[in-house]
């Protein structure tokens, strides 16, 4: 960001900070999140040295620092700007077509509307390469616990507020979205079932039960039954 660049801080930034480089371990979500940190990681260790990789939707860019040393990787959000994430909308990228090798879109779709969300694959879908990967991460309006609580109570569990989560939707339908774009899916993988009870107990108690959170998904990593879904994408 040059000096003539004002910085930008808009949405959770503007009142949360810098939240996600020093994540609360009280926070309901912080397992999910470092759980969704170590696989997101794994996909880039195995990334080759010096490819392009865009992180749309970044944030603050921790991951963007994180390997701004081994990847040519770039980051872009519409509620922030730094020396290393650039201001602007996922559903008109300001990068040419076919200028990416892999992609990361993590926990961003769900805060777009419905009609922006195929926009923003569109986008995401030009700007990388034939062959490149997108890695996609989406909470899933149809987990377990919400399945149980609509069949007792006919409406499902929303992951947040229709506010913050206005594109909210169960995992399927994110990845019937991905697929008109032009994606093939090639990996789906489930982290957190939300087994009624212990549900409660991991949210209420995140860091002291965290290793029952790391337990629950290893035993039932059935993708539709877990809060969070990653999806990893592909650019035929």
């Amino acid at each position: 960001m040059s000096a003539s660049q004002p910085s930008v801080r808009g949405g959770e930034y503007a009142t949360r900070g810098d939240y996600h480089r020093a994540p609360d371990p009280n926070w309901e979500f912080y397992p999910t999140y470092l759980a969704k940190l170590d696989a997101v990681r794994s996909w880039l260790d195995k990334s080759p040295k010096g490819i392009r990789v865009l992180d749309a939707g970044c944030g603050e860019g921790v991951l963007v620092e994180e390997y701004a040393d081994r990847l040519a990787i770039e980051g872009i959000d519409p509620n922030y700007s730094s020396d290393r994430v650039r201001n602007g909308s996922l559903t008109a990228l300001p990068f040419a077509e076919a200028t990416f090798d892999r992609a990361l879109c993590l926990d961003v779709l769900e805060h777009l509307s419905f009609e922006e969300q195929p926009r923003a694959l569109a986008e995401l879908f030009r700007t990388l390469k034939p062959g490149g990967e997108l890695l996609v991460s989406v909470p899933n309006l149809a987990h377990l616990q919400s399945r149980v609580h609509f069949v007792l109570l006919g409406r499902l569990i929303r992951t947040a507020s229709a506010h913050k989560h206005p594109g909210d939707r169960p995992a399927a339908e994110y990845i019937d979205l991905a697929s008109r774009a032009g994606f093939q899916l090639v990996a789906r993988r489930g982290i957190f079932p939300t087994v009624p009870v212990l549900t409660r107990w991991i949210r209420r108690r995140p860091l002291a039960l965290q290793p029952l959170h790391r337990w629950l998904s290893r035993l039932l990593p059935v993708p539709g039954w877990c809060f969070l879904n990653l999806l990893t994408l592909r650019k035929p």
